[in-house]
């Protein structure tokens, strides 16, 4: 039996500094051979332009930042059945994460997903280059993605 269509998913405001940090991921995880089913995209910052993306995958592993109260840079892995089970406050999209989940859940399909949080600073400046803390996580973050597809992969 083949692998269940997959789409790693980037998404982020590149014009805000740590914003950007799942868009700048997806950009250096590009750079990597990929299993067949496997699609990645930049999704920006998102909106319900991406809705038609939970109707065509059945697994989904979406890169963002977070404004938590965890140390900057925190990377953590949260598998959400309801949107409720999303971070209280994903990012500064102009529609969230959870806009789009509850949407999804009203069209009655979702697919599985995986949600690698990366927690910034809720005071971000103008700019498109990451900070140097949050720039040195990208080599955890793409582990952990490429963790998160081989189990995907295996089930």
């Amino acid at each position: 039996m083949e692998p269940e269509k997959t789409l790693i998913l980037g998404l982020g405001n590149i014009l805000l500094q740590n914003e950007g940090i799942g868009v700048h991921t997806l950009k250096e995880l590009e750079k990597l051979d990929w299993p067949k089913h496997v699609d990645l995209l930049d999704g920006g910052t998102g909106g319900f332009v991406l809705l038609s993306l939970f109707q065509e995958y059945k697994k989904m592993v979406i890169i963002d930042a977070t404004l938590s109260k965890e140390p900057e840079g925190t990377i953590k892995v949260i598998k959400p059945k309801f949107a409720k089970d999303f971070p209280k406050s994903l990012s500064t999209h102009e529609l969230g994460l959870k806009d789009m989940i509850e949407s999804a859940i009203l069209l009655g399909k979702i697919p599985d997903i995986y949600l690698i949080v990366i927690s910034i600073h809720p005071e971000q400046i103008m700019s498109v280059t990451l900070t140097s803390g949050i720039r040195e996580c990208i080599p955890d973050i793409i582990k952990t993605v490429e963790n998160v597809i081989s189990g995907i992969s295996e089930s």
